[in-house]
């Protein structure tokens, strides 16, 4: 092909097909690593926690083989084509040289290295452009993007395993020093429930030893009750004889109403049913269980071959009743010196406050 006249029209011309086909090629090249790098469980998550993204990348990058057919086939030609325009100016050689020296900083590296930062941005911008060119190469695309759905299967959504979430969500810790905004209680939390069906009640259970409970013989005497406000907890399970025969619990906010002189025995007070479980019974159902509201303690016990109590059941001895605190044939003295006795147990210093 015979050399244009540097300073003729053609020569202009050659120039300006070399340019576009230049950046063409690179923006083909951008687009196939920015467009085919994120997923559309990225796409959606950028979409629905209100990062603005156009609207108009989704159908475009749906259907991810006939995108990357069209893509590459379209940065094929230009690559192809660009030694052809500048054969027209330049020997044979230099119009080899000089191509792939453009394609490769202009064509490769610098539009990948941009697009690997902001193709999200690039791709939202040029989507309109991208369907044209879907359209324009679909008789040729169409046909191996359906060969490679065939071979390879369509593009599913690539979704978090549990401990790939658990060790993303650790890496959005701002412990973890890259940046995250996460605190430490937030990653922990997340972390647990992501655990919950992994871990069972041995795994997150207190042991009896540790257990602060009360006799049912006991007397709600004042020692007694300053204990239990000194302990701080809601709930107080009830035992008979031996610590380890666990039969119910009781609220501690159903002893507010009972004055220490009278020294009310512990059987005598409501007495709730504490449901029995599994140490292999996993924490999820266990919570399931307390959501019912039947109760928020449970009692973990050994799995002796097949005889394993699920959540819910309780001691068959023990019934949800309530009775009267000071027996039947309460007289209206003894009523009106419980009420004092509510009045200076509120009066109690703050430090021995119990939560309810």
């Amino acid at each position: 092909m015979a050399v244009e006249c540097c300073c003729g029209t053609g020569f202009f011309v050659h120039i300006a097909i070399a340019i576009f086909l230049v950046l063409f090629a690179g923006l083909m090249s951008g687009l196939t690593l920015g467009l085919m790098s994120m997923s559309l469980v990225d796409l959606e998550v950028l979409a629905k926690s209100g990062t603005p993204t156009d609207p108009k990348i989704l159908p475009v990058v749906k259907r991810q083989h006939l995108l990357l057919c069209t893509l590459l086939i379209c940065n094929a030609a230009a690559m192809e084509a660009l030694p052809i325009f500048l054969d027209g100016l330049v020997s044979a050689w230099g119009a080899i040289l000089i191509s792939v020296t453009l394609i490769l900083l202009f064509g490769e590296i610098i539009p990948q290295a941009v697009c690997s930062r902001y193709g999200l941005a690039i791709g939202a911008a040029v989507a309109p452009i991208v369907q044209v060119l879907v359209w324009i190469c679909f008789p040729v695309a169409y046909p191996i993007s359906k060969l490679l759905d065939f071979l390879l299967g369509e593009g599913h959504d690539a979704l978090f395993r549990r401990a790939e979430l658990k060790t993303l969500v650790d890496l959005h810790g701002n412990e973890a020093g890259k940046g995250g905004e996460l605190t430490r209680d937030e990653t922990t939390i997340i972390a647990g429930a992501l655990e919950l069906t992994e871990k069972t009640a041995k795994d997150a259970m207190t042991p009896i030893s540790e257990t602060f409970s009360i006799d049912i013989n006991a007397k709600l005497d004042r020692a007694l009750m300053m204990l239990i406000l000194e302990k701080g907890h809601s709930r107080v399970p009830v035992y008979h004889e031996h610590p380890r025969n666990l039969i119910g619990l009781v609220l501690v906010k159903n002893l507010l109403t009972i004055h220490p002189e009278d020294e009310v025995p512990v059987k005598n007070v409501t007495i709730r049913k504490i449901p029995r479980v599994s140490e292999t019974m996993p924490l999820y159902d266990i919570l399931n269980e307390f959501q019912k509201g039947h109760s928020h303690m449970a009692v973990v016990v050994r799995q002796h071959g097949d005889t394993e109590k699920s959540a819910g059941e309780s001691t068959a001895h023990v019934r949800d009743v309530r009775v009267d605190i000071d027996g039947e044939k309460l007289t209206q003295k003894k009523s009106l010196k419980r009420n004092r006795s509510l009045k200076k147990l509120k009066s109690l210093p703050s430090d021995t406050s119990c939560t309810g």
